[in-house]
């Protein structure tokens, strides 16, 4: 059986894993909305921690979804700002 060890980049990887998969299901459950910028926060925060962790241990598949992710969540939180400051009072 093959030794497993993980170090902190591995810990900042599974943080982000953490910020995805909660922002996820609270969009699901709905606790948060999509349209908030909160939610495209913890996206963006989580693919860039996923990306952290690939520069230490690359996987070329991953590294793609994740840079897309970040991109179409800062996409998504200049939306969502856009939109908040253009709401009247």
């Amino acid at each position: 059986m093959a030794d497993i060890t993980l170090g902190w980049p591995d810990l900042v990887g599974f943080i982000g894993v953490a910020f995805l998969l909660s922002s996820y299901a609270a969009l699901q459950f709905g606790k948060i909305d999509a349209d908030a910028p909160l939610y495209s926060i913890l996206n963006a925060l989580a693919a860039l921690m996923i990306l952290f962790s690939l520069i230490f241990s690359f996987n070329a598949a991953s590294f793609v979804i994740e840079f897309f992710w970040l991109i179409i969540s800062l996409i998504g939180l200049v939306r969502s700002l856009r939109k908040k400051g253009n709401t009247p009072d």
